[in-house]
């Protein structure tokens, strides 16, 4: 392996057995952050005293890539531990660019925004590379493109899997996510990080190292583990790819 990544909310305050072995992780290898509740698309005004832990935790392992989902994950209330589909429209461009914004202001850094995978989108006044590319030029921000999930998103709404990565400006791809999904029927997917990469989706990170230019590429796996040579065969396969 050549990095490691983590999500910052699940280790930001835990101490003892736990913190320790991330810290013997983290010496060996440089670090990587992927949030998962920022709430990006979100209405609820931001935990200011949350960012600044996140900040604090990215400068103390020196992480230079920081990264979180182009999705809302809460009601305005209550966090829904899911990552929903923001409408595809120009009003909803403006709302989540104000956001990141203020998101890279606190945090004194650029931030990186995924792609997502989603299964009922809510409003497409916009295509979506039309929105993630408006999205970054507004917000002045950095693209994780995820690989998987421009596959997910083909098969489950017949979208252009290519049309993102040969419109975006290369400069703004910081890295890919490569990870396999669950097979729920012929023409629907699910985006689980469970199951091994398929050669579709191989082939679509193959294409965007061709268009856009390599960059630092992670395999997601979430769980059902396989034994770790079967992973690193995975990461060696994306090394050929390279």
């Amino acid at each position: 392996m050549d990095f490691v990544e983590c999500a910052p909310e699940n280790w930001i305050r835990l101490g003892g057995r736990y913190a320790a072995m991330f810290d013997r992780v983290v010496s060996r290898y440089p670090l990587t952050c992927h949030g998962l509740s920022l709430d990006l698309g979100g209405i609820a005004p931001f935990d200011t005293a949350y960012l600044h832990e996140i900040r604090s935790f990215l400068d103390t392992h020196n992480v230079a890539l920081y990264s979180e989902h182009l999705s809302y994950c809460a009601d305005g209330t209550a966090r829904l531990h899911e990552l929903l589909p923001i409408p595809f429209t120009e009003e909803a461009v403006e709302h989540v660019s104000a956001r990141i914004r203020q998101v890279q202001d606190t945090l004194g850094r650029r931030i990186a925004i995924e792609n997502v995978s989603y299964y009922a989108p809510s409003a497409t006044q916009l295509t979506e590379p039309e929105f993630v590319n408006a999205v970054l030029e507004t917000a002045d921000c950095d693209l994780l493109l995820d690989v998987n999930n421009l596959y997910v998103n083909y098969i489950n709404h017949g979208t252009d899997p290519r049309e993102l990565m040969h419109t975006i400006k290369p400069e703004r791809v910081a890295s890919y996510h490569v990870a396999g999904h669950y097979d729920e029927a012929d023409d629907f997917k699910i985006d689980s990080h469970g199951m091994p990469v398929i050669n579709n989706v191989w082939d679509l990170l193959k294409d965007a190292y061709t268009t856009i230019g390599h960059r630092p590429t992670l395999l997601e796996r979430d769980f059902n583990f396989p034994p770790l040579h079967e992973l690193l065969a995975e990461i060696e396969h994306a090394r050929s790819l390279l």
